[in-house]
């Protein structure tokens, strides 16, 4: 590992060839002046941050909701993390560390409250217009759904950022599709600036991608220790968790259990990190792109773990199904989210009026399918505090969600 990981960090002032250039970008849907003191994707990065939608994934669903305790992971929370490991990896492959960052710090722009419970509730009510995927939504939050700007709807971003967005996880279309069918709100925005769907997308898309990976298969067994639904021990069945907890008790045989399980968490995400590092940089020296248009069309993810990692990865992922997401605890918390979510979509949909704001403005001539996609749009920007609120404003009774 140390001869595959030598090098790294050097030259962070040069970016590699194969990275997306600060300059020459595809530009936005709307023209806009350069500015003369950032580039495209630091501007991009920095009306993200600003963004009402980054605030509100403060008071949205990571795994478990805010009255399980404030110590647990939030979407926002999680986006930081996620947003931190990418900009490693920005560092290491040198690469353009603010679209790295940019698009991070957007990819959960679209999820619901209650995070993957109220995606559940939408998607079945929106079944019959296609669905509801929350990758879709973040495009439409940052295309349409952001008025602050006096000259358009959404964010602006560029055409970089907006590709990273869609197709992290790899292309929408052609041989190497990852979606069986592209979701509609993407088809529609790709026929007014296409977004090359059947290509992957850039390294830096792709480094924020796995940086989720790395994310939550660390931090969700943190916090599914932190809410005792498993316990240390039971980490050592997992191929990469028990190497690294034999690892730390043999350095300290006498550690409590608090800087255990941090030595654990931190050990992990490092192992993670330095096996994508090695993995890749071997996988760059192989290919060899000569820009970042090569990467786009090298057939294949570029940024990724070795085997034995991705298969620990995904042991990981199946221990945390199991154990964590689908504990009773949880799942009967989350089946009281998605009676809240769907309650509500029921009641805006016959009385359009009870939603706030602008949302109920000129809805009385709506065809249905508008009114249903006005209806998941207001839904989905909802934090997990705001769906109680207005649920309990609107019914009787409201699900506890404890």
């Amino acid at each position: 590992m140390e001869d595959d990981l030598s090098g790294i960090g050097m030259g962070l002032g040069q970016r590699a060839p194969y990275a997306v250039p600060p300059t020459g970008s595809r530009g936005r849907l709307f023209a806009e002046p350069e500015s003369r003191t950032r580039t495209p994707y630091q501007r991009d990065r920095d009306r993200i941050v600003h963004s009402a939608a980054f605030r509100r994934l403060k008071h949205k669903t990571q795994v478990f909701i805010a009255d399980d305790g404030d110590h647990f992971r939030t979407r926002l929370t999680h986006t930081i993390e996620v947003s931190q490991i990418a900009r490693a990896f920005a560092r290491a492959f040198r690469l353009d560390e603010d679209l790295t960052e940019g698009v991070a710090l957007v990819h959960d722009f679209g999820h619901t409250p209650f995070g993957h419970a109220g995606e559940r509730a939408l998607n079945r009510k929106l079944e019959p217009l296609g669905g509801f995927d929350h990758n879709a939504q973040s495009l439409r939050v940052v295309t349409a759904l952001e008025r602050r700007y006096a000259e358009f709807d959404g964010l602006n971003l560029s055409w970089e950022t907006l590709e990273g967005l869609v197709k992290h996880n790899g292309p929408l279309a052609g041989p190497h599709a990852v979606e069986a069918s592209v979701p509609r709100p993407i088809l529609d925005f790709d026929a007014l600036f296409p977004l090359d769907l059947a290509r992957h997308a850039s390294l830096e898309a792709q480094a924020a991608a796995i940086s989720d990976d790395i994310a939550y298969n660390t931090h969700d067994i943190d916090d599914g220790l932190r809410a005792g639904l498993i316990e240390v021990e039971d980490l050592r069945d997992l191929a990469l968790a028990g190497d690294i907890l034999a690892e730390v008790d043999r350095a300290y045989p006498t550690l409590d259990r608090s800087r255990r399980v941090h030595e654990i968490m931190r050990r992990h995400i490092t192992r993670m990190v330095e096996d994508v590092i090695a993995t890749t940089m071997a996988g760059l020296r192989a290919l060899d792109p000569a820009d970042a248009d090569a990467v786009r069309d090298a057939g294949r993810t570029l940024v990724r773990f070795s085997p034995a990692m991705r298969a620990a990865q995904e042991e990981t992922r199946r221990f945390l199904f199991a154990r964590v997401y689908r504990h009773e605890s949880v799942m009967r918390v989350m089946r009281s989210a998605e009676a809240i979510v769907s309650d509500l979509y029921d009641r805006y949909m016959s009385a359009p009026e009870e939603m706030r704001g602008d949302w109920s403005r000129d809805t009385a001539g709506l065809p249905p399918e508008k009114l249903a996609r006005r209806v998941a749009d207001y839904l989905a920007g909802m934090t997990d505090t705001y769906a109680v609120g207005e649920h309990r404003r609107l019914f009787d009774a409201t699900p506890d969600l404890r």
